[in-house]
């Protein structure tokens, strides 16, 4: 008896188109390369995910670090802010021994003097608290100098300075 039966027609056709033979292929090296396959896939995706925790680690400390820095920047910035309100500057510049300004007068771009300058003057209360020696605090002899001023329509006339003694005047700060 023969283990295959006997084709006839179509499918005697059909198998000649098939190799006859050992039908079945050797099943070793195929295992060992779907094994390889799949170890080098599951090594890859260990390192893979290694370096994407790493990186997660590395974004959490800048994130925290940025958190830090950006307090710090608004502490810094609140610093600056109450430094520069007007009250401590005004309190800053007494400490120093500076006063209001007088009365400005401006310079036109052709030369002539626009408004009347006056001069600075101390105020009482300050004089109470920083007196001056004897020999400062003495009047000085008034020079008055002549401002010459052209008559300008969008001008208003300018008068002389007036004569004082000049107060404290800044660092240029």
């Amino acid at each position: 008896m023969s283990k295959k039966p006997e084709l006839r027609g179509r499918a005697a056709r059909l198998a000649r188109l098939l190799p006859s033979g050992p039908t079945q292929a050797a099943r070793t090296p195929f295992v060992l390369l779907v094994v390889l396959l799949l170890g080098g896939g599951l090594i890859t995706l260990l390192i893979l995910n290694s370096s994407l925790n790493e990186g997660s680690f590395q974004l959490s400390e800048l994130k925290k670090e940025t958190t830090e820095l950006t307090d710090q920047e608004q502490e810094l910035q609140r610093d600056v802010d109450a430094y520069s309100a007007p009250n401590a500057l005004q309190q800053r510049a007494r400490e120093l021994g500076m006063v209001p300004g007088g009365d400005p007068a401006f310079l036109n771009p052709d030369g002539t003097v626009r408004g009347v300058p006056g001069a600075a003057t101390r105020p009482s209360a300050l004089l109470q608290r920083d007196p001056r020696p004897q020999e400062v605090a003495s009047p000085a002899p008034s020079v008055s100098i002549p401002v010459p001023v052209p008559s300008v329509p969008s001008s208003p006339p300018a008068a002389p300075t007036p004569s004082a003694k000049p107060g404290p005047t800044t660092s240029g700060r």
